[in-house]
Order: structure tokens, then C-alpha cells, then sequence
């Protein structure tokens, strides 16, 4: 008799303990939901797809500040990505984690693997659709074969550190985002003997406990198994506590976080699209093909015309797009400018080509190969195969550029629109023609009949180079270091050769002139 009122008694301790479980879980559970269901003012979202690569990182910054603008306290990122760059990925979980003025979700209706995995650990939420993937996070890099292999313990163990701390600090399981990127680490459902509660670690993390032997192994979680990195689908992601919930599209999204208005989507705009088009290798090349060689027409007929204008205009894109693309700051833009500056004292102050010029041409190459990339020197081989693509292009520009520069030397006068900048030298007088109306043999090297001193009068512009008068004699020269406008005096400072060089001067002085 004792015995069977013991059992019932401990029956009903059972039941009255189900009983308070089950009443304790539907709090928590309309707590939770209360909680996601809170009113938003301004709910955006901002589709990310594709690998990812500093061009798509900046594009979801630039989204962000619009975000913020518009006033969102919620904001959804829309992911649909294989991966992509590791340092890019992890900057993007960074910018999310500290996005304070907005609650933020990842939301994945197929796919967020590896770097997309670790951007969305960045977010406050992850919902994704049940059949969606998230993980494969493991680490890769290129070799010099060209074939992909697993990036070396090091890298893993950095990157690992930093997955941890951002699953920390979203709430989720660190053991099961390690597991992602380690494929050699095996994560267990474990049980506090003394709480009671459950949790996932590895056999380091119970190791590393305050008390090892307070944890209980339960069961191993099977995506983590060896030789695997860690991926798991929406319904899993909810059981292991890597998602906060599941959605099959937008509209469910809408629902579970009391969407009533219209989803405002920030979609890519012309300009975003523009930026892509211009960071392309081969639309940034031509850019600059064309920019040189309209600076090299505006060199060779001086003034603020048509080349300097679209030279300008190219060299503002160029840089413009790169600034935008996240691979360019005002230090580029500083050393081009610089460059330019050089290659205007070579041209135009000291004649010739010497350390001004080569510095010039040095600067501007250093310039546009670092605007091409987010780093100075390259220490990764993604890296280094960016350098290599900049330079490549900086040198096919290059060739295009001579080639462009030798045909318009040859035909400047009859190409369109820039054929009026050529400057037509002054016909012959009849003094240098001889009876059969042909112009009579030039002069003797080193004869000519003016010296150094002697003053005459610009005939035509001297741009630097024109003819000029000396009494009767009629001479081609070249001035010293500026433009000089027809009609000016003229003083020879220096003859060397064939070449007489020539000053504007003030006031006619005394001279011998033949």
C-alpha cells in the first residue's frame, strides 16, 4: 500500500513538473515571439548577391548609409552568395555587429556559404528558408599550379578565433561556427550535470571549462563530422541555434517580424551600376587609353581645350569609380596629381627628359596600379594576382597610348573635332622661294645670320616652337620655357646646332640684327 501511493505520488510530481515545462516554454515561446513581432517604423532590404569582392562590400555600405537616411530601424540582408574574399566577408559581419540604429537579419532563401556564412554571423537574426544552406566556410586559396587548396593552420586558426567571437556576440553556439571553417573539429549536444542546461562544444571547449567533468556528452552533432566543414540547412540551423527562424520568402519575412507597409528593397542604381561597369579591366583601360592620349593633344597644342578637357573627364571617372569600388583614397589621386605636375615642369621648364620626367612617369603608373586595389604591397596571392591584373593593364594601356599617340602625331590635322588645335606655320615669303616657286634650300647648320643677343620680332605663335624675324631673315625657333603670341619682341639667348632659342623680351634694345 506504502508502495503505491509512493508511485502516485511521484506520477503526479511528474505530471505537475511536465506540466510547469510546458507552461514555462509557451512564455518563453510568446515572449520570443512578442519580441520579433515588435512594430518597426522603417523596414529596408538590401539584396546581396553574388561573390563577394570589395566592389560588392562597398555596394552594401553605400546601401547601408541609404538605409540610414531613410530613417530603417530594420534591416534585412537578403543573401544569396557561394562566398567570396575572406577579409571583405569578415568586414561586412564586422559593419553589421556594430550597426547600432538598426536591427539587422541575414536572411538566406538558398544559400550563404562560406565568407556569405561568416557575414551573416554578423547579424542580429538569421532567418533562412527551410531547404536554404549555410556554412562551408573553410578557408581556400589559389596555388601557384592555379589549383585551390586549403589555406595552411594558421589561417585557419586566425579566422576561426574571429568566427567565434562574432557567434559569441550574436548569441549563437561559437563551437558550431568554429566547426564551420575547421573541418577537422567535432562538436557535441552537451549537458551541464548540475543545471541542467544544454549547449554545443568540443572536446576543447569542455577541456578549457571552469569544470570538465560537470559536462555530459550527449550526442555528436553530425555535420561536423571529420573531413567536413560544417553546413546545415534553415530547419537544422533553428535545432542547433545558428538561425533564429525559418521563412519560405519575403512574405513570411513580413509576417514574423510585423511587416505591415511595403518592403522598401534598395535596389542597385544607376550609378552602382555605372561603378561596376568602370572597375571592369577593360573599360578601365580604355579609360585611360583615351585620357592619355587627350592629354598628350592638349601637351602638344598648350592651352585648356578639347584634350585637357577629356583627359580630365577620364582621369575623373577612372579614379571617381575606384573610390567608389572601395579600392582608391585621396593618396592615389595626391600621386597622380604629382605626376602630372612633373611632367608639366619637364615639358615646359626644363626641355629634355630627365629626373622630373621619369619621376613624373613613375608617379602616375604607381598611382593608377594602387588605385586598382584595397592594399599597398601584396602579401596573399589573391592579392598578388591583383597586382599583376593592374599592372597588365596599366601596360596594355600603355602600348594602345603610343600606338594612339604615333597616329595622331601623323594625321592631327585631319582628326575630327581636335584638328583644329594644330598650329599651320605661315607660307614661305617670296624671299624664300626660289624662280620655279619652290622654297630655296635651307640655311647651313650653325650659319645662321643672328647671334646670341640679337632681337627680332614672333612671326607666328611660338607654342614653344614658331617662326620669328630678324630683319630679313626668317627663322624657325624655339622659346625658352613660355608661350610666346605673334607680334611679341624676341631676344636669341642661346644657338646650339640647328636650334635657336629665344626670350620674349619687354623693350626693343640695341642689337645685330642681318
Amino acid at each position: 500500500m506504502i508502495r503505491r501511493g509512493t508511485a502516485f505520488k511521484r506520477v503526479c510530481i511528474g505530471l505537475l513538473l511536465a506540466l510547469f515545462f510546458s507552461i514555462a516554454d509557451a512564455w518563453v515561446a510568446r515572449a520570443q515571439d512578442a519580441q520579433v513581432a515588435r512594430n518597426y517604423r522603417k523596414a529596408v532590404l538590401i539584396r546581396f548577391e553574388g561573390p563577394i569582392t570589395p566592389l560588392l562590400e562597398h555596394f552594401i555600405y553605400r546601401k547601408l548609409d541609404v538605409a540610414k537616411e531613410k530613417g530603417a530601424d530594420l534591416v534585412i540582408i537578403e543573401i544569396d552568395s557561394p562566398g567570396g574574399y575572406v577579409d571583405s566577408s569578415l568586414n561586412l559581419a564586422d559593419r553589421f555587429l556594430k550597426l547600432d540604429w538598426a536591427h539587422t537579419v541575414a536572411y538566406v532563401p538558398r544559400e550563404a556559404l562560406s565568407g556569405a556564412a561568416i557575414a551573416a554571423l554578423g547579424c542580429d537574426d538569421i532567418v533562412m528558408a527551410p531547404e536554404a544552406h549555410l556554412g562551408d566556410a573553410g578557408p581556400i586559396f589559389q596555388g601557384e599550379d592555379a589549383l585551390f587548396r586549403h589555406a595552411p593552420e594558421k589561417i585557419r586558426s586566425e579566422l576561426a578565433l574571429r568566427v567565434r567571437d562574432l557567434a559569441e556576440a550574436t548569441g549563437r553556439p561559437p563551437a558550431l561556427a568554429e566547426a564551420m571553417v575547421d573541418m577537422d573539429l567535432v562538436v557535441y549536444r552537451v549537458r551541464n550535470k548540475n543545471s541542467g542546461v544544454e549547449t554545443f562544444l568540443s572536446d576543447h571547449d569542455i577541456a578549457s571549462s571552469d569544470a570538465p567533468d560537470d559536462w555530459e556528452k550527449l550526442q555528436p552533432v553530425q555535420e561536423s563530422r571529420e573531413k567536413h566543414f560544417l553546413t546545415v540547412t534553415g530547419r537544422r540551423a533553428v535545432e542547433l541555434g545558428l538561425a533564429e527562424g525559418t521563412a519560405a520568402n519575403r512574405e513570411e519575412l513580413k509576417q514574423r517580424y510585423g511587416i505591415k507597409d511595403e518592403l522598401v528593397v534598395l535596389a542597385p542604381t544607376g550609378v552602382d551600376t555605372a561603378i561596376t561597369i568602370l572597375n571592369v579591366p577593360f573599360i578601365t583601360g580604355l579609360l585611360l587609353v583615351v585620357g592619355l592620349i587627350a592629354l598628350y593633344v592638349e601637351f602638344s597644342a598648350p592651352g585648356i581645350g578639347a584634350g585637357g578637357i577629356i583627359a580630365a573627364m577620364c582621369f575623373a571617372l577612372f579614379f571617381w569609380s575606384k573610390f567608389l569600388g572601395g579600392t582608391a583614397a585621396w593618396l592615389e589621386v595626391v600621386l597622380f596629381l604629382l605626376g602630372v605636375a612633373f611632367l608639366l615642369i619637364e615639358i615646359f621648364v626644363t626641355p629634355g627628359f630627365g629626373f622630373a620626367g621619369i619621376t613624373g612617369m613613375l608617379l602616375i603608373v604607381v598611382s593608377l596600379i594602387m588605385a586598382g586595389q584595397d592594399f599597398v604591397i601584396p602579401k596573399t596571392t589573391r592579392e598578388l594576382n591583383a597586382t599583376l591584373q593592374g599592372v597588365l593593364v596599366i601596360v596594355g594601356a600603355g602600348f594602345a597610348f603610343l600606338i594612339g599617340a604615333f597616329g595622331v602625331s601623323h594625321y592631327f590635322g585631319t582628326v575630327p573635332v581636335i584638328g583644329w588645335l594644330k598650329l599651320d606655320l605661315p607660307k614661305p615669303s617670296s624671299d624664300e622661294l626660289d624662280e620655279q616657286g619652290k622654297p630655296k634650300p635651307a640655311a647651313e647648320p650653325n650659319r645662321f645670320p643672328v647671334g646670341v643677343g640679337d632681337w627680332g620680332i614672333a612671326e607666328s605663335p611660338l607654342r614653344p616652337a614658331g617662326k620669328a624675324i630678324f630683319g630679313d631673315a626668317y627663322l624657325d625657333v624655339v622659346a625658352d620655357g613660355s608661350f610666346v603670341d605673334k607680334g611679341k619682341q624676341v631676344r636669341v639667348i642661346q644657338i646650339s646646332g640647328n636650334r635657336i632659342v629665344v626670350r620674349e623680351i619687354e623693350d626693343a634694345g640695341s642689337g645685330r640684327a642681318s
